[in-house]
């Protein structure tokens, strides 16, 4: 029993470190799919590295190894 446990603990501490990074611009297609299923007519997706961010409100997304970011934005507003 205590082995199964254990093996349950390290696999789950393990998951993230074999998860490959994922691409931005796949990050941002997957992104939009969901925004267009919401029939959101107009807003604006972009990738910008972290230190470009003003909003992290606007963050939707990270991605490539947390080294950029996508960001939405509304505007219908």
């Amino acid at each position: 029993m205590n082995r199964i446990a254990l093996a349950l603990i390290a696999t789950a501490l393990c998951g993230n470190v074999f998860a490959a990074p994922k691409p931005c611009e796949e990050l941002k297609t997957e992104i939009e799919a969901k925004i267009q299923a919401q029939n959101v007519s107009s807003y604006t997706l972009e990738i910008v590295r972290n230190d470009e961010v003003q909003d992290q409100n606007m963050v939707v997304g990270t991605c490539e190894n947390g080294t950029k970011k996508v960001i939405y934005q509304n505007n219908g507003r």
